[in-house]
């Protein structure tokens, strides 16, 4: 069963990230695993991290051409993390192969194959200077959405503002994962489209990931005890 909240590990290399974990008793945490980290140690790292309890969204948003993306989901599938994720960018045929390659990758544990829609650094007018995407941000995100739950995605990751409509088109089972978690008094930093941990269970929330909320706090367990409380209870 996938976790509920997810705790991104933005750290630079493993001594750092076991450093922080250890410190601040969050061994045993749902985790996610980016680009900076998995790059610098490899698969090993995720071991390390099976070993102590973790669960793991590993975060790499792979985006080229399908056999390439199906190739690297074999691989990655014999990590057995609860989820991955490609690009909906990539297109249909992606999609697919890349599920394909984790479904051939290992017969035993089936990892979640989520499918980034529009990244949550970005805001209605991003999308349109930069993808030059026609359309809102919203109907954007629903139409990546649907692509991906047609192509054999598990889920999605979209902004909490997109997933009540995402669950509204694809069904309740279809994951809704939604970065860009704050507590009601921490920085926005890099992310446009942005809300507290009630909020986006109340509007169609599968999964929360949270980063700088808890990994800059003063105090990262109690920042973190109180996101499961909130997501818990409703509160802030």
């Amino acid at each position: 069963m996938t976790a509920s909240i997810y705790l991104a590990l933005d750290f630079p290399n493993w001594h750092t990230t076991n450093q922080f974990l250890t410190r601040h008793d969050l061994i045993g945490v749902p985790v996610k695993i980016g680009m900076e980290l998995f790059y610098r140690e490899g698969p090993a790292l995720i071991e390390k991290l099976k070993q102590n309890g973790h669960s793991i969204f590993l975060d790499l948003k792979l985006h080229d051409i399908p056999t390439t993306v199906k190739k690297a989901m074999r691989n990655l599938a014999k990590l057995e993390v609860d989820m991955v994720n490609v690009h909906a960018l990539g297109g249909s045929a992606m999609i697919q192969a890349a599920k394909q390659g984790l479904v051939e990758g290992n017969t035993r544990f089936q990892t979640k194959l989520l499918a980034v829609t529009i990244l949550t650094s970005m805001d209605q007018t991003n999308m349109e200077q930069n993808l030059r995407l026609p359309g809102t941000l919203e109907s954007n995100v629903l139409h990546f959405a649907k692509l991906a739950e047609q192509s054999g995605a598990d889920g999605v990751v979209c902004s909490v503002y997109e997933a009540n409509a995402v669950k509204n088109v694809c069904g309740n089972s279809f994951l809704t994962v939604t970065p860009g978690i704050r507590l009601v008094d921490a920085q926005d930093d890099d992310q446009k489209r942005i809300a507290t941990p009630s909020y986006a269970k109340q509007h169609g929330a599968s999964v929360i990931v949270v980063g700088r909320t808890v990994t800059q706090a003063d105090s990262p367990k109690q920042a973190y005890d109180q996101i499961k409380g909130a997501w818990a209870n409703g509160n802030r």
